[in-house]
């Protein structure tokens, strides 16, 4: 049996939640804008899922809109924001290690004339808020910040971002919760922003399904046309049995996430004291200030890539980074954004346990990974700084 420690990437759907949207996938099958019974039925299980979900990040369940996705509800925020701002301003602020999502959509705004401005962030991963200060104008429009990294973890000070651009601007602020969601709590309404995305898989919730958070009175411009679902913001006959799932992902994740965060933390705190007791192996992403699953490493003179697949062939599935850039031959941007060269970002690694996460499977690892690499490391091409072979 596979040792799953990919919960960045994607956390194993959990039974209590497929119990809960079985009777949505095998029965109840009815459109809820259907006016006849199972139709209204369908209705009242997805209202319920917003109550639901409103219930555990502090919302009005008329505030929040299910999509497609992480990525859709991320889409919706940057693009939705910035075209309904257009007429009060052009550039839109965001930080070079971004989930592509967020970059990719800002890229093409900047075709229709919008001007992005990405600022630097140190070598944990973190942005500097006299950068965003700096970078604040009148013609601000939108500020897209993560909560935290979905490579590294690193969680930003977002209280202090948000307060400098309320004092420099009158932009809208798009916080991405999709990664930092299922271990930080999230109280929109505390968080002084005007948008939040989310993604119910990161929480043991199905794939597919997402939500955008939106401020009352926080213009949007709709990217799915074609119904008025959603209250006009997302067309589309609604998932219902997604939604289902993620309201029940979230409210149990906000139930338990007392108790589970620090299990999960002690876990991962094992595995990086072996780790870094290995010469050549560092820890990316700021050493503290960081989600609780997430243990991000630069093993040098070796690539990360073939020690995922050592890894895989002992029974234990990791990744290098996000599996959104999965299969590019080009390093981490996120790396290359923190100051690492070429050459050592290859090297890069990601473990990420969860809930589900054994001692037992954390010892598995802490058995099989030092030997790993170090086969690994007996038969390396050595590679320079622009990660050319060292001849």
């Amino acid at each position: 049996m596979t040792i799953y420690l990919d919960h960045a990437a994607s956390a194993p759907l959990r039974p209590e939640v497929l119990e809960q949207m079985l009777p949505h996938l095998t029965g109840e099958q009815a459109n809820p804008s259907s006016p006849h019974a199972p139709g209204r039925r369908a209705r009242a299980a997805l209202d319920e899922a917003h109550e639901r979900m409103a219930a555990a990040v502090g919302a009005e369940p008329r505030s929040l809109v299910f999509t497609g996705g992480g990525t859709e509800a991320i889409n919706l925020a940057v693009k939705g924001a910035a075209w309904a701002g257009k007429a009060e301003g052009h550039r839109i602020v965001t930080t070079a290690i971004e989930h592509k999502a967020v970059l990719e959509s800002c890229l093409l705004l900047e075709k229709y004339g919008f001007e992005v401005r990405k600022l630097p962030v140190d070598r944990y991963g973190r942005v500097d808020p006299d950068d965003l200060t700096a970078a604040l104008t009148e013609k601000t429009v939108l500020v897209s910040l993560q909560l935290a990294n979905n490579e590294v973890g690193t969680i930003q000070p977002v209280a202090e971002l948000v307060e400098r651009v309320r004092a420099g601007s009158r932009a809208r602020v798009h916080l991405d919760a999709v990664q930092g969601a299922a271990w930080i709590p999230v109280d929109v309404g505390a968080l002084d922003v005007d948008l939040v995305s989310f993604a119910a898989h990161k929480l043991e919730g199905p794939k597919g399904m997402g939500a955008l958070w939106i401020r009352r009175g926080t213009a949007i411009l709709p990217q799915v046309h074609g119904g008025s679902q959603e209250r006009y913001r997302r067309a589309g006959t609604e998932n219902v049995p997604g939604a289902v799932g993620m309201a029940a992902a979230f409210s149990l994740a906000h139930d338990e996430r007392e108790a589970t965060v620090p299990r999960v933390a002690e876990q991962r705190d094992r595995v990086r004291d072996v780790l870094l007791g290995i010469d050549g192996v560092e820890l990316t992403g700021h050493p503290e200030e960081r989600l609780p699953n997430s243990l991000s490493l630069i093993v040098r003179d070796a690539s990360g890539d073939d020690i995922v697949i050592g890894l895989d062939l002992e029974g234990i599935a990791c990744s290098t980074g996000s599996a959104c850039t999965s299969g590019s031959t080009e390093p981490s941007h996120v790396l290359s954004a923190m100051g690492y060269p070429p050459a050592e970002a290859r090297g890069s690694l990601r473990l990420s346990n969860g809930r589900t996460t054994s001692d037992e499977d954390i010892d598995a690892l802490i058995y099989a990974l030092p030997p790993v690499i170090e086969r690994l490391r007996d038969g390396a091409v050595r590679l320079d700084g622009a990660g050319e072979p060292v001849r």
